[in-house]
């Protein structure tokens, strides 16, 4: 691996040591890029589709269809990287037509009004397939570069600087939205161009990368399909199943709260932008709490205490639903889920061998992405006949989404087993307690690596 790389006498070489470092510092910045893109896009396709007048399931097509076809392509993914022997060959390609399909969405009101939320559905599809085609061989990638025993704390770094750009954005997006709130579609060609121009940028850093000799894996080993076949008979197999079931509660409500803003509350642009950057902030604030705590008692204790605050996010949005209060409800989301999406992919890092990791990535991917498609079509079915609870019918939808995370984590959470020796310290005291050279916390085994 990359950073165990060493000279002919076993020691890792400076020039070595120099590349690596350069290369990480190239990932923060390519990181940064790709957020300013996320910053003008994540959080902007569903105010774009209810503009150009799409229906509740139409809003849960356009985040769910793009899903499945990503599940797809994730899991050729490997297989290419297998045929073309080096990561980069994947990724960087990917990276441009990401870049480039924004282009064509400003074009849609003004040339494409009847049908511009079918053609927004196929060009994001387009979008979502060639970012996830590079998901498994960038984090196969990253793995080799990045240690396991700093990599909580370098991704959660990386994340915290992504995230910053995420919030700059996100508030620049709404601020350019409500001031062509007369012209809206000009404001969103705006966001789109420069979505456009980040990820392109983006994809000049990933340039950059260093990329270590790729591992191929044995030629008897076990191939994408079987690998879908083994998934309850691994840890890692259970873990996938989990993590899938968790998402797919979630986006039983996930893509409606932009709708339940926009539509039943009728939130402005700015109003909006505030709510949805409280979530970012709190984001960039918890990451380095989140990633400190990952690298010191194991990624699965943080995505266990994760797990049982997750409920609670859905549920806060049934209490009250005031502009002031769903930001103190949008910053707590994203104090939960930034701990909880950073150590639950470090995970499969973890429990991953180098040289099937790019399969294993991708089968994980793939099996979120479905769960996550069968939500979102599940909960845009379910919204406009489910009946109303305290005034409104999106707060069905939350409670539904709340109950049923809760019952894949009471049910299947104690099933998972952590891969590496971690300190063995319970939550209350990673939390809140004292530093990590406590005495009373003591080493604990981890699983093995499957």
């Amino acid at each position: 691996m990359s950073q165990k790389q060493t000279d002919a006498s076993g020691r890792q070489t400076q020039n070595q040591r120099s590349i690596i470092r350069r290369s990480l510092r190239f990932s923060v910045m390519d990181g940064a890029s790709y957020s300013a893109m996320l910053g003008l896009t994540q959080n902007y396709i569903t105010p774009y589709a209810l503009a150009l007048k799409a229906s509740t399931l139409q809003v849960g097509l356009i985040t769910s269809i793009p899903s499945f076809v990503a599940a797809l392509v994730q899991l050729a993914g490997p297989g290419l990287v297998e045929r073309a022997g080096t990561r980069k060959q994947i990724i960087l390609p990917a990276a441009i037509v990401h870049a480039l399909v924004w282009l064509p969405l400003f074009l849609l009101p003004y040339f494409f009004r009847s049908s511009g939320v079918w053609l927004l559905l196929g060009f994001y599809t387009i979008a979502m397939a060639a970012d996830i085609m590079a998901w498994a061989p960038w984090g196969s990638l990253i793995a080799d570069l990045v240690h396991e025993d700093i990599r909580g704390r370098y991704l959660g770094y990386r994340g915290r600087i992504g995230g910053i750009m995420t919030l700059v954005f996100t508030i620049a997006a709404g601020a350019i939205l409500q001031v062509y709130n007369g012209h809206v579609f000009t404001g969103f060609a705006i966001l789109f161009g420069g979505a456009t121009a980040a990820r392109l940028l983006s994809f000049y850093f990933l340039t950059r990368y260093y990329e270590p000799p790729f591992t191929p894996e044995r030629a008897d080993a076990p191939g994408v399909l079987q690998l879908i076949r083994d998934l309850g008979g691994s840890n890692l197999g259970r873990y996938t199943l989990y993590i899938s079931l968790v998402l797919f509660g979630m986006m039983l409500s996930g893509p409606f709260f932009s709708v339940f803003m926009l539509r039943d509350l009728h939130f402005s642009y700015v109003t909006f932008m505030i709510v949805t950057a409280a979530s970012a902030i709190a984001n960039f604030i918890a990451l380095p709490f989140w990633g400190r705590r990952a690298d010191r008692a194991g990624n699965l204790k943080i995505v266990k205490i994760t797990s049982w605050l997750m409920p609670l996010v859905p549920l806060l949005w049934v209490v009250n639903s005031s502009p002031y209060y769903l930001v103190f409800a949008n910053a707590f989301s994203g104090f939960v889920w930034s701990g909880f999406n950073l150590s639950a992919m470090n995970f499969v890092y973890d429990a991953s061998a180098p040289a099937g990791r790019a399969k294993r990535i991708a089968v994980y991917n793939a099996a979120t992405f479905i769960a996550m498609c069968v939500g979102a079509l599940l909960g845009g079915y379910i919204a406009p006949h489910l009946p109303r609870l305290v005034g409104y019918q999106m707060h069905t939808l939350f409670l539904i989404s709340g109950v049923a995370r809760l019952a894949v984590i009471a049910i299947m959470l104690r099933t998972l087993v952590e891969v590496r020796h971690v300190t063995n310290i319970d939550a209350m005291r990673l939390m809140f307690g004292r530093s990590p050279s406590d005495k009373n916390e003591t080493e604990k085994p981890g699983g093995s690596v499957k």
